[in-house]
Parts: C-alpha cells; sequence; structure tokens
C-alpha cells in the first residue's frame, strides 16, 4: 500500500489521470476516496474512468520498479484479488499496475498475461473489455540510464564473463576475478540480473552460487543498448606495402615483438571464426594505448590517415576491455561475444555478418 509520504507515487497517479484524460471520448477522475492512505484496502488508489460511455473502476497497484520476478508476483496477486472484483454501482473493476519504471521484458510479460500497466514515461496498456488501450512509449530516463550503466565500464565486464562461461556456477568472488572486478562491482551486477530473472541461484550466504540461464535474452538486450549508442571513435591508419590478407599476421607480428596487448575485432575477425565475407579490406582492433602501443604501430610504419585506412584503432584503456581473446590461425582474435556486439556497431554487411557470427558460433 502507499503511504502517505510517498509523493512520488502520488505524483504518478495524477499524472496517469492527466494523460487519460486527454484520451478522445476518455473521463477519469481519482475517486475522493483515495486520497490519502487506505489501510484497509487491496489497493493504493482508485480512478473512476468512462470510456466511449462505458463505465470501470481502475484499482491501482504501486511500485516504484518493476522487472519480469517483479511482474509475476503482481499477475498471481491481481488473480487472487480477482474473485473480489465484481461489478458494482462505479462500473466494471480493474486492476492496474502503475510504477516509474517497467523494463520491457515485464511489460511483455503483463501483456501477455492481460494485466494493465502505466509508467511514468506514458507508456499505458489497460486491456478493458471493449475499451482497450494501448499506447507504447519510449523508456522513461531513469529506466535507459540503469540500463546504460549495467551494459558499460566494468559491470559490462561481469556480463562479458557470465556470456562467455553461462554454464558455469559463480560465486561473487569467483566471477569477480573471472571479470576482472572487484566483488562489489559483481555483486551489483548479479542483484541486477536477479531481478530480470536472467540467473538461478543455489545456496545461502557466502556461498551462494548463480548460473545464468537466459544468455541469448542478456544478449539481446545488451545488443538493443549498442546498437543505440554512438559508435566509438577510431584511429584510422594505413600500413604501406601491406595486403589485406597479410595485415592481421603483420599487426599480430608486431604487438608480439613489443608487448602490446591487442585483439583484433569487427569483419577481420568474424572471418576467422566464421567465414562470411569473400574479402575483408581493413582490419580492426582492439588496443591497449601505451608505449607499447606506440611502438607496435611505428614498426609498422602506421600513418594516420582520413580516409584510405587499412588499420583502425579502438583504445581501450584497461586489460577488462580485452577479456576472452582467443587466438586462431596465428592471430589474436577479441571474444566472439565482443565481436558480435563491436559488428553491430559497423557498417554495409556488418550487421548481417553479426547474425551470421551469433548463429554459427555463439550460438544463443
Amino acid at each position: 500500500m502507499l503511504e502517505s509520504s510517498s509523493v512520488a507515487e502520488w505524483q504518478l497517479i495524477g499524472q496517469l489521470v492527466e494523460d487519460l484524460q486527454q484520451l478522445p471520448d476518455v473521463h477519469a477522475h481519482l475517486h475522493e476516496g483515495e486520497t490519502s492512505n487506505q489501510g484497509s484496502t487491496d489497493h493504493d488508489a482508485q480512478i473512476d474512468l468512462r470510456v466511449a460511455g462505458k463505465d470501470f473502476v481502475l484499482l491501482i497497484e504501486a511500485k516504484r520498479a518493476v522487472y519480469p520476478r517483479d511482474a509475476r508476483e503482481v499477475v498471481w496477486h491481481f488473480r487472487e484479488l480477482r474473485h473480489g472484483d465484481t461489478n458494482d454501482h462505479g462500473g466494471e473493476r480493474l486492476r492496474l499496475l502503475i510504477a516509474e519504471s517497467i523494463s520491457p521484458g515485464a511489460k511483455e510479460l503483463l501483456r501477455e498475461e492481460r494485466v494493465g500497466y502505466y509508467d511514468s514515461g506514458g507508456s499505458l496498456y489497460l486491456p478493458a473489455p471493449e475499451a482497450y488501450l494501448y499506447i507504447d512509449k519510449p523508456p522513461p530516463k531513469a529506466l535507459e540510464k540503469s540500463a546504460r550503466s549495467l551494459f558499460s565500464g566494468r559491470r559490462a565486464q561481469v556480463l562479458h564473463a557470465l556470456l562467455m562461461q553461462h554454464r558455469d556456477w559463480f560465486g561473487v568472488k569467483d566471477v569477480a576475478d573471472r571479470a576482472m572486478v572487484s566483488p562489489s562491482t559483481a555483486s551489483q551486477v548479479m542483484t541486477e540480473l536477479d531481478r530480470f530473472d536472467w540467473v538461478k541461484s543455489r545456496g545461502q550466504g557466502p556461498t551462494k552460487e548463480r548460473q545464468l540461464i537466459e544468455p541469448a535474452a542478456l544478449l539481446d538486450t545488451w545488443a538493443k543498448q549498442v546498437a543505440a549508442s554512438r559508435p566509438p571513435k577510431l584511429r584510422r591508419y594505413f600500413v604501406p606495402a601491406a595486403k589485406a590478407e597479410m595485415l592481421p599476421a603483420l599487426f599480430d607480428e608486431a604487438c608480439e615483438l613489443n608487448d602490446a596487448m591487442y585483439a583484433v575485432t569487427h569483419e577481420a575477425a568474424a572471418q576467422r571464426y566464421s567465414p562470411f565475407l569473400s574479402s575483408v579490406s581493413q582490419v580492426r582492433a582492439r588496443l591497449w594505448m601505451g608505449p607499447n602501443a606506440q611502438a607496435a604501430l611505428g614498426s609498422l610504419d602506421a600513418r594516420i590517415v582520413s580516409e584510405g585506412a587499412n588499420l583502425s584503432i579502438l583504445a581501450v584503456s584497461s586489460p577488462g576491455e580485452l577479456l576472452f581473446r582467443e587466438r586462431v590461425d596465428g592471430v589474436t582474435l577479441a571474444s566472439p561475444v565482443q565481436v558480435y556486439l563491436d559488428l553491430l556497431q559497423g557498417e554495409g554487411r556488418a550487421k548481417e555478418m553479426a547474425e551470421h557470427l551469433r548463429r554459427e558460433k555463439i550460438d544463443f
């Protein structure tokens, strides 16, 4: 139940009423008896609604944030209450969940179960008999910010570790070591994944372990974040006297001699993992920048250019951005997951190649 101090929730209820009133042939107002904490009721607020001459009573349950696990609990709770939602003098009673943010997965689950919802971004789903309402708007900024933080920086390294070894069980310290992050960062990420129902757990306390059970859902969501993000800046070089097919090996040799940490990515890496194109004209690589990296590029006589590049460098700031590299045909490649994500920000046939790589090499 809402407490009288839950100002944000009451503001959201007021926003819902305003949004409903702006719809054609819709009238809505907050029931006068529901403007303060009603400890004896099974709902947080009541809205009297008329749509095209038909009357309804919306019984509101408010939450701050809703993820799939929360959505399932709401569905079960609404089912238990449904037997009491009989028609009365106020019109047909309908249950509606409102929250500041509702994750895409939670929205999908609620629609499948025909449970109405509303969020602070203005998305509305109300499957009322003879008055179906559905408005889909971009997620509220709070949810977008939360998603971006999960799929970036050191948190992304935890996701990377889980995807690459998704059949393994992990304790917090174990996944922190594999992802090269602090245990607190690993714990925060695992808690978020719990909320999405993407992991299952066993044990308790310090011995608690988790296993990723929805790798495809996690990678799909990460891919959407990447596709919606601005591509990283690349440093473009031209390496003279280097044929395209020989450049990966030459680059590898230069990095090995100068102890520079790198991983070939994009088309040149995908082609080695699972051939798709007849040829690749440019090598793109992740390179941990520093004196060793500059020495490697110098030994190749690589020259910065604005066009006509055959080598493009994505500068990384830590070894954590080069996790799970693989050695294939004498060249160090970024992990298949990393190559897939990098390709999603490419041009030309990069996205086709990404899907081919995911289907043939990643397989989830």
